[in-house]
């Protein structure tokens, strides 16, 4: 994979670009994709958005949102433009499994791909050109350096700076974990100078949920709620029923991992979800537990060192059990 840098004197030759993330797209990936969007059509380049699933509601009122294409529901238009882009950014994802089934079409494709993304065990051999970087907060932070390298952060405007903020927010849990770098507080410094209401970001994303989203997440905290205190743990464990009892939708899941990890003494939070074609982990650690091994080890996954998320086809009861027991192998790092 050659550098990112080597493709600065291309970007005044206008070209057709697809640019797509993860499946099921947080603010960060979502963000990050509609702020690059944005910068490189201020460039003259041709942009479509490809998001490999839906995204949750709150992500609505980004700009540009609405044109962003869900490759599950328009997978044959979806193919389409990207067999016949010239480049493929890809953000904050680094495998290509990482996009379900839209995988096969990526691999596929004849454009010069290029990675933005701040995971570890980056599939390198898949990109042409990129930068990978663990140290930083969140894709968005990595779009924003972009932009700063390229020597255009003279059109970076509000549309964009929303973006980018929301991601970088959302994926340092309100500036809370370590990777918020003072590069990170200087980037929103610059925003903000801006004009960027960052208030206002935040409203959008944490003030909008349903009652039927409050309701369901106290049912969880109180029945679905286990703690392993001899492993400093915790797990919740959601079924199918669970999510139609409670018409959940994509994205109200978000955060739920984070509430047990708040209570003293616990060091590694689990959710494991019924989706019924597979269950979804998620993982959550403080101090020196590593959750993107433990992901990588156990269920088919990683991430970061302290968030990552996995996934099984087994049963939720048996994934539960292969939860506790993995627990079990890793107590002398859970003490």
């Amino acid at each position: 994979m050659n550098p990112i840098q080597s493709l600065f004197q291309e970007l005044t030759i206008p070209r057709n670009v697809v640019i797509t993330m993860h499946q099921k797209p947080d603010a960060d990936a979502m963000g990050s994709s509609l702020g690059l969007k944005l910068f490189l059509q201020k460039l003259g380049h041709t942009i479509h958005v490809i998001s490999p699933t839906s995204w949750a509601g709150f992500l609505n009122w980004m700009p540009g949102c609405a044109d962003v294409i869900d490759y599950e529901r328009f997978t044959g238009k979806a193919d389409q433009i990207i067999l016949s882009a010239d480049w493929i950014f890809c953000l904050d994802f680094n495998r290509l499994n990482r996009t379900k089934k839209m995988a096969e079409v990526l691999s596929k494709a004849p454009a010069i791909k290029v990675l933005i993304d701040h995971h570890q065990e980056p599939q390198t051999e898949a990109f042409a050109f990129g930068v990978s970087d663990t140290s930083k907060s969140s894709t968005a932070e990595m779009v924003y350096d972009f932009i700063q390298m390229t020597g255009r952060a003279d059109i970076l405007d509000l549309d964009i700076a929303q973006c980018l903020y929301a991601g970088v927010m959302t994926d340092t849990g309100s500036f809370r974990f370590p990777s918020t770098s003072a590069s990170v507080h200087q980037m929103v410094s610059n925003l903000i100078k801006m004009g960027l209401q960052h208030s206002v970001i935040h409203e959008q994303l944490f003030d909008q949920h349903s009652e039927n989203r409050i309701r369901f997440i106290g049912h969880v905290l109180s029945q679905r709620l286990r703690f392993f205190y001899e492993y400093n743990t915790a797990l919740i464990a959601i079924t199918q029923q669970d999510l139609i009892q409670y018409d959940i939708k994509t994205g109200d899941t978000e955060g739920l991992v984070n509430y047990p990890l708040s209570i003293q003494g616990i060091k590694l939070a689990a959710i494991i979800i019924d989706r019924g074609e597979e269950r979804k982990c998620s993982f959550r650690s403080k101090g020196s537990f590593d959750v993107n091994t433990f992901a990588k080890t156990y269920f088919n996954g990683g991430g970061h060192f302290h968030a990552a998320g996995g996934h099984s086809s087994d049963k939720l009861e048996q994934v539960v059990s292969a939860f506790i027991k993995a627990v079990q192998e890793n107590e002398p790092m859970l003490a």
